[in-house]
């Protein structure tokens, strides 16, 4: 435990609150039952607690990756200071049975939420920084190499489409100067936020769900690595695995389906349509990306070409691969 914490102490002392945090929030939906949005109130502060904590823990470890460290070490103690606001503002507005995001029903309602959105900002200019540090790191692991800096990539562009949240939305504006609800912002498109929704996640099924893309988005930065870690684990009984250029391809291949994934549901979800309803036109989208990651497979899966001028009896490693 003490060698993980070594590891960046303010982020992985933030995991171990986020863990000790979901643990409260489950006994929370036990004994708590207060409904918020059609959910019960404990519901969403559990799950930016479970997010915050393997996000931490990620960071954490991508930071270490570092020869030269000292700039991100520092961005990570500022994800790690944000990201305990941001969760202190959740859990607290859960608590006393309020709105936490987009509510301005209040002075305090719209306090916490601009702190809360002041907090993003900076983790996400945070997080940048040290995506920029990773990309010009050298790795001698080609495979962990591209996951990295794709997967960090792609959580950025994840992190950013919870900007898209924070507009008001049409009718919100005139509706709080009549004096109806001061809700400005919004998840959903095309329905109001709450209703049906998948379970534990929420998502809604009546309509699009910008959550759904930043979540997915979001954890690029532990799904690419954890792929290209499950391909060098498993190189040791598939032979083809073995060539680190196979390896690279694939993980290259994996991070087009995962950004391309991504930007799917996102442009699902502006046009207002649920993740669990897709139309033909979604339907066109998702067999082209499957196209691109079938060609690519393809390509990674290609045997190495062999040296001019040697026959292939010369390359028996490649031929049993």
């Amino acid at each position: 435990m003490s060698r993980l914490i070594r590891l960046h102490p303010p982020l992985m002392i933030t995991a171990l609150l986020m863990a000790a945090l979901s643990v409260w929030c489950l006994i929370g939906l036990g004994v708590d039952d207060r409904m918020l949005l059609g959910v019960p109130i404990w519901l969403k502060p559990l799950k930016f607690s479970v997010s915050v904590m393997i996000y931490s823990v990620t960071l954490a470890w991508l930071i270490s990756l570092l020869t030269k460290r000292r700039l991100a070490s520092a961005m990570g103690t500022v994800i790690a200071v944000t990201a305990l606001i941001e969760m202190a503002a959740i859990v607290g507005q859960a608590a006393r049975g309020h709105r936490s995001h987009f509510n301005f029903a209040t002075t305090l309602d719209g306090a916490l939420f601009m702190l809360m959105a002041v907090s993003i900002v900076v983790l996400w200019v945070a997080t940048a920084v040290v995506a920029i540090q990773l990309i010009r790191q050298k790795i001698g692991d080609r495979p962990a190499a591209y996951a990295i800096r794709a997967g960090i990539g792609v959580a950025i562009a994840g992190l950013a489409e919870g900007f898209f949240m924070t507009r008001p939305k049409p009718g919100q504006i005139d509706a709080a100067a009549g004096g109806g609800e001061r809700i400005f912002g919004a998840h959903s498109i095309g329905v109001a936020d709450g209703g049906s929704g998948l379970p534990f996640v929420n998502w809604s099924t009546e309509g699009g769900d910008l959550r759904v893309g930043h979540f997915i988005g979001m954890h690029a930065l532990q799904a690419l690595p954890l792929f290209a870690l499950a391909l060098t684990l498993l190189a040791r009984r598939i032979g083809r695995l073995a060539d680190d250029q196979t390896r690279a391809r694939l993980v290259l291949t994996a991070a087009t389906a995962y950004a391309g994934l991504t930007a799917l549901v996102t442009w699902q979800a502006l046009r207002g349509q649920s993740v669990v309803h897709p139309d033909a036109l979604t339907w066109s989208a998702a067999g082209v990306l499957g196209v691109i990651v079938v060609a690519g497979i393809g390509w990674a899966l290609r045997p190495p070409a062999r040296p001019a001028g040697r026959p292939a009896s010369a390359l028996p490693e490649v031929a049993g691969r």
